[in-house]
Protein backbone atom coordinates (compact mmCIF):
# COMPACT_ATOMS: atom_id res chain seq x y z
CA UNK A 1 0.00 0.00 0.00
CA UNK A 2 1.32 3.29 -1.03
CA UNK A 3 1.79 5.78 1.71
CA UNK A 4 0.07 9.44 1.55
CA UNK A 5 1.80 12.45 1.64
CA UNK A 6 2.66 13.40 5.59
CA UNK A 7 0.56 15.90 7.29
CA UNK A 8 1.05 17.72 10.60
CA UNK A 9 -1.85 19.10 12.12
CA UNK A 10 -1.79 22.77 13.23
CA UNK A 11 -0.29 23.28 16.84
CA UNK A 12 -3.13 23.70 19.78
CA UNK A 13 -2.82 27.53 21.21
CA UNK A 14 -4.72 28.70 24.06
CA UNK A 15 -7.94 29.53 23.62
CA UNK A 16 -8.73 27.14 21.24
CA UNK A 17 -11.52 24.52 20.86
CA UNK A 18 -11.53 21.19 20.95
CA UNK A 19 -14.18 18.58 20.35
CA UNK A 20 -14.68 15.52 22.38
CA UNK A 21 -15.93 12.43 20.84
CA UNK A 22 -16.65 8.73 21.80
CA UNK A 23 -16.26 6.62 18.43
CA UNK A 24 -15.59 3.69 20.52
CA UNK A 25 -17.66 2.37 24.03
CA UNK A 26 -20.26 4.76 26.10
CA UNK A 27 -19.22 7.06 28.85
CA UNK A 28 -21.24 8.54 31.71
CA UNK A 29 -21.00 12.28 32.08
CA UNK A 30 -19.95 12.24 35.53
CA UNK A 31 -16.80 10.21 34.40
CA UNK A 32 -15.77 13.73 32.11
CA UNK A 33 -15.79 15.95 34.83
CA UNK A 34 -12.29 16.00 35.66
CA UNK A 35 -10.85 15.80 32.58
CA UNK A 36 -13.18 18.69 31.39
CA UNK A 37 -12.33 20.82 33.93
CA UNK A 38 -8.01 20.56 33.33
CA UNK A 39 -8.90 21.60 29.61
CA UNK A 40 -10.98 24.34 30.97
CA UNK A 41 -7.95 25.23 33.75
CA UNK A 42 -5.45 25.15 30.81
CA UNK A 43 -7.15 27.66 28.70
CA UNK A 44 -9.43 25.76 25.82
CA UNK A 45 -13.04 25.65 25.37
CA UNK A 46 -14.48 22.65 24.83
CA UNK A 47 -17.27 21.47 22.53
CA UNK A 48 -18.86 17.79 23.42
CA UNK A 49 -20.35 15.75 20.08
CA UNK A 50 -24.03 15.31 20.11
CA UNK A 51 -24.08 11.64 21.01
CA UNK A 52 -20.78 11.47 22.69
CA UNK A 53 -22.71 10.24 25.95
CA UNK A 54 -25.11 7.87 23.58
CA UNK A 55 -25.17 4.36 24.39
CA UNK A 56 -26.17 1.70 22.70
CA UNK A 57 -25.36 -1.90 24.34
CA UNK A 58 -21.32 -1.84 24.56
CA UNK A 59 -21.53 0.96 22.01
CA UNK A 60 -21.97 5.01 22.19
CA UNK A 61 -24.50 4.81 20.04
CA UNK A 62 -25.18 3.26 16.52
CA UNK A 63 -22.52 3.42 14.36
CA UNK A 64 -23.89 6.68 12.08
CA UNK A 65 -24.09 8.42 15.32
CA UNK A 66 -20.82 8.01 16.28
CA UNK A 67 -19.64 8.43 12.51
CA UNK A 68 -21.88 11.99 12.04
CA UNK A 69 -19.59 13.40 16.01
CA UNK A 70 -16.43 12.41 14.18
CA UNK A 71 -17.30 14.33 10.98
CA UNK A 72 -18.79 17.04 12.55
CA UNK A 73 -15.95 17.88 14.60
CA UNK A 74 -13.34 17.60 11.30
CA UNK A 75 -15.89 19.94 9.50
CA UNK A 76 -16.34 22.70 12.25
CA UNK A 77 -13.78 25.29 11.79
CA UNK A 78 -13.30 26.38 15.30
CA UNK A 79 -12.34 22.97 16.45
CA UNK A 80 -8.61 22.87 16.72
CA UNK A 81 -8.09 18.85 17.86
CA UNK A 82 -10.11 16.36 18.67
CA UNK A 83 -9.89 14.06 21.64
CA UNK A 84 -11.73 10.91 22.61
CA UNK A 85 -13.37 9.82 25.84
CA UNK A 86 -12.29 6.52 26.52
CA UNK A 87 -11.83 2.87 24.53
CA UNK A 88 -13.71 -0.17 24.99
CA UNK A 89 -14.31 -1.33 21.11
CA UNK A 90 -16.36 0.06 18.05
CA UNK A 91 -13.94 1.81 16.12
CA UNK A 92 -12.97 -0.05 13.13
CA UNK A 93 -16.74 -0.68 12.70
CA UNK A 94 -16.80 3.09 11.02
CA UNK A 95 -13.33 2.70 9.29
CA UNK A 96 -14.45 2.21 6.04
CA UNK A 97 -16.74 5.45 6.20
CA UNK A 98 -14.59 7.70 7.18
CA UNK A 99 -14.72 10.38 4.89
CA UNK A 100 -10.08 10.27 4.47
CA UNK A 101 -10.55 13.63 1.72
CA UNK A 102 -12.28 15.62 4.42
CA UNK A 103 -9.37 14.71 6.87
CA UNK A 104 -7.26 15.28 4.37
CA UNK A 105 -8.63 18.76 4.03
CA UNK A 106 -8.86 19.66 7.51
CA UNK A 107 -6.13 18.12 9.78
CA UNK A 108 -6.58 18.23 13.27
CA UNK A 109 -4.91 17.10 16.47
CA UNK A 110 -6.29 13.39 16.78
CA UNK A 111 -5.77 11.79 20.29
CA UNK A 112 -6.55 8.75 21.82
CA UNK A 113 -5.64 4.78 22.55
CA UNK A 114 -6.58 1.69 22.97
CA UNK A 115 -9.65 0.92 20.43
CA UNK A 116 -8.72 4.24 19.37
CA UNK A 117 -5.75 2.65 17.78
CA UNK A 118 -7.30 1.56 14.87
CA UNK A 119 -9.20 5.39 14.76
CA UNK A 120 -4.88 6.70 14.35
CA UNK A 121 -4.06 4.30 12.11
CA UNK A 122 -6.55 4.26 9.70
CA UNK A 123 -6.29 8.29 9.65
CA UNK A 124 -2.53 8.10 9.09
CA UNK A 125 -2.28 5.00 6.34
CA UNK A 126 -5.61 6.79 4.91
CA UNK A 127 -5.16 10.31 5.09
CA UNK A 128 -1.17 10.86 5.94
CA UNK A 129 -2.39 12.91 8.47
CA UNK A 130 -0.36 12.43 12.17
CA UNK A 131 -1.90 11.54 15.13
CA UNK A 132 -1.41 11.28 18.70
CA UNK A 133 -1.25 7.94 20.87
CA UNK A 134 -2.36 9.14 24.49
CA UNK A 135 -4.33 9.51 27.02
CA UNK A 136 -8.10 10.22 27.16
CA UNK A 137 -10.47 12.68 29.16
CA UNK A 138 -11.96 10.03 30.96
CA UNK A 139 -8.70 8.85 32.47
CA UNK A 140 -8.03 11.86 34.35
CA UNK A 141 -10.65 11.17 36.80
CA UNK A 142 -8.79 7.97 37.79
CA UNK A 143 -5.49 8.62 37.20
CA UNK A 144 -5.14 12.47 37.34
CA UNK A 145 -3.58 15.13 35.09
CA UNK A 146 -0.22 14.05 34.76
CA UNK A 147 -0.41 12.18 31.10
CA UNK A 148 -3.33 14.85 29.69
CA UNK A 149 -1.14 17.70 30.57
CA UNK A 150 1.75 15.99 28.67
CA UNK A 151 -0.18 15.43 25.48
CA UNK A 152 -0.81 19.08 25.65
CA UNK A 153 2.21 19.95 25.94
CA UNK A 154 3.41 18.08 23.52
CA UNK A 155 0.28 19.50 20.45
CA UNK A 156 1.16 22.64 22.09
CA UNK A 157 5.12 23.05 21.12
CA UNK A 158 6.23 22.18 17.73
CA UNK A 159 9.92 21.23 17.12
CA UNK A 160 12.06 18.29 17.95
CA UNK A 161 10.82 16.16 21.31
CA UNK A 162 13.01 13.73 23.57
CA UNK A 163 11.07 11.35 25.69
CA UNK A 164 12.07 9.34 28.21
CA UNK A 165 11.20 5.62 28.14
CA UNK A 166 11.41 5.84 32.06
CA UNK A 167 11.40 2.15 33.26
CA UNK A 168 11.65 0.14 30.51
CA UNK A 169 14.14 -2.42 29.76
CA UNK A 170 16.31 -3.08 27.52
CA UNK A 171 15.74 -6.91 26.22
CA UNK A 172 18.05 -6.11 23.04
CA UNK A 173 20.50 -3.07 22.42
CA UNK A 174 21.30 -0.75 19.57
CA UNK A 175 19.45 2.25 18.07
CA UNK A 176 16.93 2.54 15.60
CA UNK A 177 15.64 5.23 13.69
CA UNK A 178 12.22 5.47 11.38
CA UNK A 179 8.82 6.36 11.44
CA UNK A 180 6.65 6.08 15.37
CA UNK A 181 3.54 3.56 14.26
CA UNK A 182 1.99 1.60 16.90
CA UNK A 183 -0.56 1.25 19.55
CA UNK A 184 -2.90 -1.53 20.92
CA UNK A 185 -1.76 -5.23 19.93
CA UNK A 186 -5.00 -6.68 19.75
CA UNK A 187 -6.11 -3.94 17.00
CA UNK A 188 -3.35 -3.49 15.37
CA UNK A 189 -3.16 -7.37 14.62
CA UNK A 190 -6.43 -7.23 13.87
CA UNK A 191 -5.98 -4.59 10.99
CA UNK A 192 -3.82 -6.88 9.52
CA UNK A 193 -4.94 -7.76 5.68
CA UNK A 194 -7.16 -4.55 5.75
CA UNK A 195 -6.22 -0.90 3.88
CA UNK A 196 -6.33 1.00 7.26
CA UNK A 197 -3.07 -0.58 8.73
CA UNK A 198 0.02 1.62 7.94
CA UNK A 199 3.28 -0.15 6.45
CA UNK A 200 5.72 -1.27 9.34
CA UNK A 201 8.97 -1.61 7.25
CA UNK A 202 12.09 0.76 8.16
CA UNK A 203 9.47 2.09 10.94
CA UNK A 204 9.66 1.57 15.13
CA UNK A 205 7.26 -0.02 15.93
CA UNK A 206 5.40 0.30 19.71
CA UNK A 207 2.72 -2.17 21.12
CA UNK A 208 0.75 -1.93 24.59
CA UNK A 209 -1.88 -4.36 25.31
CA UNK A 210 -4.45 -5.23 28.57
CA UNK A 211 -6.46 -8.14 29.78
CA UNK A 212 -4.64 -10.42 27.38
CA UNK A 213 -3.28 -14.06 28.60
CA UNK A 214 0.53 -14.41 27.38
CA UNK A 215 -0.86 -17.14 24.81
CA UNK A 216 -2.75 -14.62 23.10
CA UNK A 217 0.23 -11.81 23.16
CA UNK A 218 2.16 -14.92 21.11
CA UNK A 219 -1.01 -15.70 19.14
CA UNK A 220 -1.56 -11.69 17.78
CA UNK A 221 2.52 -11.16 17.73
CA UNK A 222 2.99 -14.71 15.31
CA UNK A 223 0.30 -13.42 13.59
CA UNK A 224 2.09 -9.81 12.83
CA UNK A 225 5.30 -12.25 11.50
CA UNK A 226 3.47 -14.49 9.58
CA UNK A 227 1.81 -11.76 7.95
CA UNK A 228 5.36 -10.41 7.32
CA UNK A 229 4.64 -6.87 9.06
CA UNK A 230 7.76 -7.55 11.57
CA UNK A 231 10.28 -8.57 9.06
CA UNK A 232 11.96 -5.45 8.53
CA UNK A 233 10.88 -2.64 11.63
CA UNK A 234 13.52 -1.16 12.44
CA UNK A 235 13.02 -1.47 16.44
CA UNK A 236 10.62 -2.79 18.57
CA UNK A 237 9.20 -0.58 22.08
CA UNK A 238 6.65 -2.84 24.16
CA UNK A 239 4.65 -0.66 26.59
CA UNK A 240 2.30 -1.63 29.64
CA UNK A 241 0.86 -5.17 29.05
CA UNK A 242 -1.72 -4.92 32.06
CA UNK A 243 -2.84 -7.97 33.67
CA UNK A 244 -0.89 -10.04 30.84
CA UNK A 245 0.95 -12.51 32.98
CA UNK A 246 3.97 -11.70 35.08
CA UNK A 247 6.49 -8.88 33.35
CA UNK A 248 9.60 -11.60 32.89
CA UNK A 249 7.07 -14.39 31.12
CA UNK A 250 6.27 -10.80 28.83
CA UNK A 251 9.98 -10.21 28.37
CA UNK A 252 10.84 -13.84 27.92
CA UNK A 253 8.24 -13.75 24.70
CA UNK A 254 9.63 -10.72 23.32
CA UNK A 255 13.23 -11.79 23.24
CA UNK A 256 12.52 -14.69 21.34
CA UNK A 257 10.69 -12.78 18.69
CA UNK A 258 13.73 -10.36 19.43
CA UNK A 259 16.05 -12.90 18.33
CA UNK A 260 14.63 -13.34 14.80
CA UNK A 261 14.36 -9.19 14.06
CA UNK A 262 17.61 -8.40 15.21
CA UNK A 263 16.50 -5.10 15.92
CA UNK A 264 16.96 -2.74 19.41
CA UNK A 265 14.17 -3.79 21.47
CA UNK A 266 12.66 -2.26 24.71
CA UNK A 267 10.08 -3.56 27.35
CA UNK A 268 7.62 -2.18 29.79
CA UNK A 269 8.07 1.28 28.37
CA UNK A 270 5.76 3.97 30.09
CA UNK A 271 2.82 3.64 27.62
CA UNK A 272 -0.45 2.05 27.68
CA UNK A 273 -3.08 1.06 29.92
CA UNK A 274 -1.12 1.60 33.20
CA UNK A 275 -1.22 4.41 35.11
CA UNK A 276 1.88 6.41 32.89
CA UNK A 277 0.99 6.45 29.43
CA UNK A 278 2.86 8.97 27.40
CA UNK A 279 1.91 10.82 24.19
CA UNK A 280 3.32 9.31 20.96
CA UNK A 281 2.76 11.09 17.63
CA UNK A 282 2.14 8.52 14.84
CA UNK A 283 3.94 8.81 12.06
CA UNK A 284 6.73 10.66 12.56
CA UNK A 285 10.72 10.06 12.44
CA UNK A 286 12.11 9.17 15.69
CA UNK A 287 15.50 7.61 17.05
CA UNK A 288 15.35 4.98 19.83
CA UNK A 289 18.06 4.81 21.83
CA UNK A 290 18.33 1.56 24.08
CA UNK A 291 21.17 2.81 26.41
CA UNK A 292 18.83 5.30 28.36
CA UNK A 293 16.39 4.58 27.05
CA UNK A 294 14.83 7.32 25.25
CA UNK A 295 13.24 8.33 21.99
CA UNK A 296 14.06 11.27 20.33
CA UNK A 297 11.55 12.57 17.41
CA UNK A 298 13.48 14.03 14.66
CA UNK A 299 11.03 16.07 12.88
CA UNK A 300 7.61 18.39 13.82
CA UNK A 301 4.39 15.99 14.98
CA UNK A 302 2.94 19.62 14.45
CA UNK A 303 2.92 22.26 12.08
CA UNK A 304 3.51 26.13 13.46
Amino acid sequence: MQQSPIIRPPRLQKGDMVGIISPAGPVEEAELGPGLDFLDQRGYKVRIGSHALSKKGYLAGDDSARLEDFHAMIRDREVHAVFCTRGGYGTMRVLDRIDYDLVRDNPKIMAGFSDITALLLSLFAKAGMVTFHGPMVRQVKDIGIGNFSALLDLVETPGEHTIELTGARTLVSGTAKGVLIGGNLCLLSHLVGTPFLPPLEGNILFLEDRGEPLYRIDRMLTHLRLAGHLDRISGLIAGQFEDCGEPGAMDDLLFRFAKDLSVPVVSGAPLGHGNSNIPLPLGVQAELRTTIPWLRLLEPAISS
